[in-house]
């Protein structure tokens, strides 16, 4: 059933219907008809007892000789006493008692009605009521023949089952060419889909000006084509943009090989190129650890690990990471706070790694990085003393390859705001970026950090606690 074209589907449901509303209506019909006919029929019973009942009281003559017999053709009377013989009886009637001995006792105490009785091979309906007249007990019998309603009723049923079909087949043939007319947009959309390709993701499918169910599918189905088209080249600009900060450390990579290996060099210019491959390397491992955290956000929420972090630890440790890069480039990294959060340590290393990267490569002067706990919430601070970020560049800041340098030639492959912005939303709160009073950027990430005790499960973390009292030094 499955297989079978919708509008034929909805065209046998149709018929289904229609044939048991045909069935229903004819049904009702034939039965009102009937009773109708019915009805007729014994109200001219009811009058005809009645006027034989007037006849018989009257004595002065029988049913034979009365006026009443002109109207035997549509009708007979029989007048029974209380044995069921025959006192009077209108011309035509065989000599035989129209009652049977049980129709006549019941007919004796009440009105008796006989829908149907055989008289002479014939169907009639016959009306007895009891009668007290000439010093005796008598039943009064009227007749009338079924022959005339059963042909009406004959006549109605072979109308209704000539006709019903006929009707049902017209029906259906409607129902059919309605439902091909409503199902018309659907296919123009089918094959219009049908044509659509990865390549051609600009084209959308044709809607009725309509505005029906159908209309508003279209409109739906053309929305996804407008996601699924923006998606598209998001992942075209995503892998593109890779390639290219991939392609640019991975050539610097191979010159520096490539030119210590053609002449011979002293210590200090080979250190000098290993630190420069170091720098390198550790640009493509940052890299690809973004690129990978990217690519697990974009299969759904990055999940986390919450823990209870000593903060003064954490701020530490990725202060150590950048040291010697920043005496290198002859700046200071500062730290100040401590206190404990319930966050995942890796995720909130990484976004710090990247803020700093940032601060080394754009910035100047000496870098900040601060923990702050404000009731049931915790301030991540990145700061810098260079240029901050451009006055328009704050709306777009966490976007994807996104740099406040426009030039392909910048360094940065503009993951580390994006990186920044995906950890702060997993942790459930913010990233925003500033540029302080004084001068410089200001890069915050602010997460929820509920009320948690602080656990004690090993020695070595009994031994940090003090440390934490000595948070605010400078590194």
């Amino acid at each position: 059933m499955s297989r079978v074209p919708l509008r034929l589907r909805l065209t046998a449901a149709f018929a289904l219907t229609m044939a048991f509303l045909l069935a229903g209506a004819g049904f009702l019909l034939y039965n009102h008809l009937a009773s109708s006919l019915e009805r007729t029929l014994d109200q001219g019973l009811h009058a005809r007892a009645a006027e034989i009942s007037a006849l018989v009281e009257q004595a002065d003559e029988g049913l034979r000789e009365s006026q009443l017999k002109a109207g035997t053709a549509n009708g007979f009377a029989q007048v029974l006493d209380a044995r069921g013989r025959i006192f009077d009886q209108t011309p035509g009637l065989d000599q035989r008692s129209l009652l049977t001995p049980d129709q006549l006792a019941r007919a004796r105490q009440a009105s008796l009605l006989v829908g149907r009785a055989s008289l002479a091979a014939e169907s009639v309906r016959l009306l007895a009521v009891p009668l007290a007249a000439q010093g005796q007990q008598l039943v009064v019998v009227v007749g009338t023949p079924l022959e005339t309603r059963d042909d009406a009723l004959a006549t109605l049923r072979t109308e209704l089952l000539v006709g019903g079909p006929v009707g049902l087949l017209l029906a259906s043939l409607i129902g059919y060419l309605i439902a091909a007319a409503a199902l018309r947009p659907v296919e123009r959309m089918r094959a219009r889909a049908s044509a659509i390709s990865a390549s051609r993701l600009s084209e959308r499918l044709p809607v009725a000006p309509s505005h029906d169910e159908v209309s508003r599918l279209g409109d739906t189905l053309n929305e996804m084509l407008a996601r699924l088209e923006t998606a598209l080249e998001r992942e075209r600009s995503f892998v593109a943009d890779a390639s290219h900060e991939l392609r640019t450390p991975l050539a610097h990579l191979q010159a520096e090989v490539e030119l210590a290996l053609e002449t011979p060099r002293d210590r200090d210019e080979l250190e000098a190129a290993l630190r420069s491959v170091g720098t390198e390397t550790d640009r493509l491992s940052q890299l690809a650890a973004d690129l990978l955290l990217l690519a697990r956000l974009d299969k759904g929420a990055l999940p986390i690990r919450r823990d209870n972090v000593d903060l003064h630890d954490l701020l530490d440790g990725v202060t150590a990471r950048f040291q010697r890069r920043a005496v290198d480039a002859g700046r200071t990294i500062q730290t100040d706070g401590g206190g404990r959060a319930s966050i995942d340590r890796l995720r909130i290393e990484q976004a710090l790694a990247n803020l700093i990267e940032n601060a080394l490569r754009h910035g100047a002067g000496t870098i900040g990085l601060s923990a702050v706990q404000h009731g049931g919430a915790l301030e991540l601070h990145v700061t810098d003393e260079g240029p901050g970020f451009p006055p328009r560049f704050a709306a777009r800041a966490f976007e994807r390859f996104s740099r406040a340098e426009q030039s392909r030639s910048s360094s940065g492959a503009g993951l580390g705001l994006a990186i920044v912005a995906a950890v702060a939303t997993a942790h459930e709160g913010t990233a925003t970026v500033a540029n302080a009073p004084d001068g410089g950027a200001d890069v915050s990430i602010r997460l929820p950090n509920p009320a948690r005790p602080a656990t004690r499960s090993s020695d070595q973390e009994a031994a940090q606690q003090p440390s934490s009292a000595g948070a605010g030094n400078a590194s």
